[in-house]
């Protein structure tokens, strides 16, 4: 304990706040998951205080980790009110009947039990448990939920056991508690449809419930619900007469097809190929999320049923599960309610948790010791509630030592838990850590009540068997008009499709070469012949367009989550300094997870400086390069790239970029402030194999990072990293061959050129309305940009020139050609109001003109640290402000580094965002080039010998205007033993400029605080030593005002 609980402070803060009306407290300190006293007595003077609520972290979750703990902490003390005063107005109403609530993490419980924080998505998890119970009373254990609603969509998987995850976002809080794992894409029945010119997209807006689609004649726009309408999928017969103004009308009909008319004549297409366009962007949307929960982790989709429900479900089971290859669908009586009904099945459950941090060798002791008090406290909370036979499951969360992501395996023997984890991390990351120490992050205690297998009969025996039906009606699919037969028996003969199954809930439709069957609780739907190849030509279609996109951002995305969780560093899994992509078979940009800007627009380079080097790469050959004159950026970020072979030869490239802690180089984290050469920068590697044949070559790799006058402090976890990001190309080449199976290895390539022509397309258009314009800006490290953009708008194209630039830099601002091309494409994609991939196409109709030998386009042997991080930075405020739309930014990333022989680390620091006409700046971000998080300060303080004593906004330094920038913040850490510290910053001398007569935003501060008090100020670029008991304070820049 370093300084004692301040009660009287404490107590005089919380009766002030108390008398403002403040009635709800949260108390969350640092690493009070591990020492509770203080929150403890923090927590009795604020009852004495008289707040009627108080959550103490501890208490909600008894985990590491500071930010999701505190806005879990948060969401308990603001909701656990509104729903106590819920639970007791409905016990009122329903006096002396048994009450419970579902939770979150797929339980129920009592109204004294009932918190906010397990409430979050108690209503979604009613929907897996009532997936799970009627899939396995049907016959089938392993499930996958499909549950389609107005909204979105949610998926979920089960294997005879609920899975759960322990962190999560929604609506931006990050929560850290059990719940169902559950997985929501923004694709439902209200999601809107739009046409652009050139792609059809459904979603993410959606028309919600008022007004709602254009059928429910309340004035809504076109979605997916009517796009079945047009096709006759859904009929206004089926439906009451509920829509309107008045409630009391039947489905619009007509309305749909004259909207669909008007589109269709704007396309050029018949009005029911719209719609149905419309549906199969909506399915491969569905489909796509199902695959994250799913073929991401390891399982393979066609081994599961599809358990199809929610009110839009039925209409899109077989197009849903042909996308996957499934094979079974099977959609409850109750489909449409069945989340209301899955809290029926539900029993009482306690998930209690608790950390461990131990070695799992030898953890034994303290594993029974944490498994026994857990479970009584557990097995107790049920009893309070009633529960007679209590059954408990326990979990032990491991990961690998240096690595955050923890896996559960149940509690065994210590041989069959490291046998259960190595298995289960193989499965879903591809490769294990073979000598890595595993460690007991945590304990779960699940405790239930025990019961006869949940009933999940709707009562009385079935109704007896209808015949098949003569009725028969016409709906549009797959790109033709059928004949279907209709059905409105409960239960019916078995009938081949197409047909369709109209219930009081539900309208099933049966697709082409499925038949539906009459099952006690519903409808089993199988594939009985198989899926019609879907003949796709290579010209370019506004459906498929919009297909392909997705599905090439979904493989980026799925290979970002295997680096994220396989990576050992801080760097990359904590602060997610880290970038993905795709690339075409000459190395261009096609697609990139939301990431990295800096690193998105300069991997192309670095893809085709390998395919340079190696003409005869094959098949299973990866490469490593960290070259900044051959598409590098910095010597930290090292680049992984493996060529994709199809039809043996090499179709498409993956790469993976990630920030090293450190590399080597003269400063620990590799970030020097005073480099002049790149050889004081670190190891580099200039695009060797890596991998040939699929086997790792450590050797060469070792002798790169140990060679030179400044190796690799930690070589070790640069291997471990680097296998990470071999695993996720792994992952993204795995995604493309599987492309080429599903449409032909002519048609993906077809489209990755489509989706590049669409990204031009869009710049194009921005570009016309651009005006022409020129800036100049000075920076702290003595260096001036000078930038001239030119439109051409016949040609709807720009020249970009930084003629007149600074010459190359003797320091280490010189930022590499890529660097400089990847800060234009961001700023051209920004100025794209819509969503479109940042790809190659983004950068055809730019001509951008950099003198060689300035300091934007330098050559070696320069020293480039700084031009990654600072310079590029700067292009993006100069490029904004001669386009005249956006002040300027903190425009730097605050880079500090400390370390010494045993410890490296690395962060950027968040600042200011410049205003803009019709907006202020935001506060306390990262922005344009960089897109990472700062590491968890419990994370922080664990792994390193140092203290976060500080970190909160810098108020009043945005500039003053008619719409102010953005606030900078102040952190300030402190040492527990010798280390160098180093900043490399800008905007320390010249403020950040504000625009159209905003002011300037604050200039940014450095400041060494001695262990004796005394202060030092360090420069934008400065190094020094400090000792045990000594601070580091930065003081970021806030962003230019805009407008007077």
């Amino acid at each position: 304990v370093l300084m004692p609980l301040d009660e009287e402070g404490l107590a005089a803060e919380l009766a002030r706040a108390r008398a403002e009306g403040i009635e709800s407290c949260a108390i969350v300190f640092l690493h009070g998951y591990r020492y509770p006293a203080h929150e403890a007595r923090a927590a009795d003077i604020a009852r004495a205080a008289g707040y009627s609520q108080v959550s103490t972290s501890h208490e909600c979750v008894p985990l590491m980790k500071y930010v999701s703990r505190g806005d879990t902490t948060v969401a308990d003390a603001y909701l656990s009110p509104v729903l106590s005063r819920y639970t007791q107005r409905i016990a009122r109403a329903l006096e002396g009947v048994k009450l419970t609530f579902m939770t979150s993490n797929g339980g129920l419980a009592a109204p004294e039990f009932f918190r906010g924080k397990d409430a979050i998505v108690s209503g979604p998890a009613g929907g897996v448990v009532g997936m799970a119970e009627t899939a396995r009373a049907a016959g089938f254990p392993h499930v996958i939920g499909f549950d389609m609603g107005g909204t979105s969509t949610d998926v979920a998987r089960f294997d005879g056991a609920y899975e759960r995850v322990y962190e999560t976002e929604v609506a931006g809080v990050r929560l850290r508690t059990p719940m169902l794992a559950i997985h929501t894409v923004a694709a439902g029945g209200g999601s809107v449809l739009s046409y652009d010119g050139a792609r059809f997209r459904a979603g993410p807006e959606s028309a919600g419930a008022n007004p709602g689609p254009k059928s429910y004649r309340r004035g809504g726009p076109l979605t997916v619900t009517d796009a079945n309408v047009m096709v006759g999928k859904l009929r206004g017969a089926f439906f009451p007469k509920i829509f309107g103004p008045g409630a009391d009308e039947a489905l619009d009909e007509e309305a749909v097809r004259v909207a669909f008319g008007e589109l269709s004549a704007r396309i050029g297409r018949p009005a029911e190929e719209v719609a149905d366009g419309f549906i199969r962007i909506a399915v491969e949307n569905m489909a796509n999320a199902i695959k994250r929960i799913s073929v991401a982790k390891g399982y393979d989709a066609r081994a599961y049923a599809l358990n199809c429900f929610g009110g839009a479900g039925g209409q899109h089971a077989c197009l849903v599960a042909d996308a996957l290859g499934m094979t079974t669908v099977f959609v409850h009586r109750y489909s449409g309610l069945l989340s209301a009904y899955g809290m029926k099945l539900a029993a009482l459950r306690s998930v209690r948790q608790r950390a461990l941090g131990k070695p799992l060798l030898g953890a034994e002791k303290a594993l029974a010791a944490a498994v026994s008090g857990l479970t009584r406290a557990a097995e107790n909370e049920l009893i309070a509630q009633g529960a007679g036979l209590i059954e408990t499951a326990v979990r032990v969360h491991i990961r690998y030592d240096g690595s955050d992501t923890t896996l559960p395996v149940m509690l065994d023997s210590v041989d069959a838990m490291t046998a259960a984890f190595t298995e289960a991390h193989a499965r879903q990351f591809g490769f294990g850590m073979e000598g890595r120490a595993l460690i007991v992050e945590s304990v779960e205690v699940e405790a239930r009540e025990a019961a006869d297998a949940p009933s999940t009969a709707s009562g009385g025996p079935p109704p007896p068997r209808g015949g098949r039906g003569s009725e028969t009606v016409r709906f549009f699919s797959s790109g033709a008009w059928r004949d279907a037969q209709l059905v409105r028996d409960s239960a019916f003969e078995p009938v081949e499709g197409p047909a369709l199954v109209v219930e009081p809930h539900q309208t099933i439709v049966v697709e082409d070469g499925w038949r539906a069957e009459a099952v006690p609780d519903g409808v089993v739907l199988t594939r009985i012949a198989a899926k019609a190849a879907r003949t796709l030509g290579t010209d370019v279609d506004p459906v498929a367009l919009e297909v392909f996109a997705n599905l090439f951002m979904a493989i980026a995305e799925e290979m970002g989550a295997v680096l994220q969780n396989t990576a050992t560093s801080v760097n990359i899994k904590e602060r997610l300094d880290f970038s993905c992509a795709v690339f075409d078979a000459d190395g261009g940009l096609v697609a990139n997870a939301p990431h990295m800007p800096v690193h998105l627009g300069s991997m192309g380079d670095c893809v085709t400086a390998v395919m340079r080097k190696h003409p005869a790469m094959r098949e299973g050959d990866v490469f490593v390069t960290n070259a900044p004159y051959d598409g590098g950026t910095h010597l930290p970020d090292v680049t992984v790239v493996m060529p994709v072979f199809v039809e043996g030869r090499a179709a498409f490239y993956v790469a993976s970029r990630g920030h090293h802690a450190d590399i080597g180089g003269i400063t620990p984290g590799s970030m020097p402030p005073f480099s002049k050469d790149i050889a004081e920068e670190g190891a580099l590697f200039d695009g060797i194999a890596m991998v040939r044949g699929g086997r790792f070559d450590e050797s060469s790799v070792r002798a790169v990072l140990s060679a030179g006058k400044w190796p690799a402090r930690n070589p070790e976890q640069n291997l471990a990293d680097l296998r990470a990001q071999a695993a996720a190309c792994a992952k993204g080449a795995e995604g493309l061959r599987h492309a080429c199976a599903t449409h032909g290895l002519d048609v993906v390539t077809a489209y990755m050129r489509h989706v590049q022509d669409n990204a031009e397309e869009s710049v194009r258009q921005v570009i016309g309305r651009l005006k022409d314009g020129a800036f100049e800006m000075a920076m702290d490290c003595g260096a001036t940009i000078k930038v001239r953009v030119t439109v051409d708008r016949g040609a709807r194209s720009a020249t970009v020139d930084f003629t007149g630039t600074s010459a190359q830099a003797a320091n280490n601002f010189n930022a590499p050609g890529s660097v400089t091309k990847a800060a234009v494409l961001y700023v051209f994609r920004c100025l794209v109001d819509s969503e479109i991939p940042m790809n190659a196409g983004c950068l055809k109709p730019l001509n951008i003109v950099v003198p060689e030998g300035c300091f934007l386009r330098p050559v070696p042997p320069g020293a480039v640290a700084a031009g990654n991080v600072e310079t590029s930075q700067a292009v993006v405020d100069v490029l904004f402000g001669a386009l005249g739309v956006l002040a300027a930014s903190q425009g730097t990333m605050n880079n500090l580094t400390f370390g010494n022989e045993r410890h490296q680390y690395y962060e950027t620091i968040c600042g200011g965002a410049g205003a803009g006409a019709g907006f202020d700046g935001q506060s306390a971000v990262h922005t344009h080039m960089t897109n990472s998080r700062l590491t968890d300060p419990e994370v922080l303080e664990t792994r390193y010998p140092v203290l976060v004593e500080a970190f909160g906004l810098r108020e009043g330094s945005g500039g003053g205007g008619a719409h102010r920038g953005g606030d900078g913040t102040v952190r300030r850490i402190r040492f527990g033993e010798a280390m160098t510290a180093a900043i490399l910053s800008q905007r320390r001398e010249i403020a950040p400029f504000g625009l159209n007569g905003g002011r300037p935003g604050a200039k940014g501060k450095t400041t060494v605080i001695r262990k004796d008090g005394s202060r030092m100020a360090l420069k934008s670029c400065d190094e020094t030593d400090v000792a045990a008991g000594d601070a580091i304070e930065i003081e970021t820049p806030g962003g230019g005002g805009f407008g007077q």
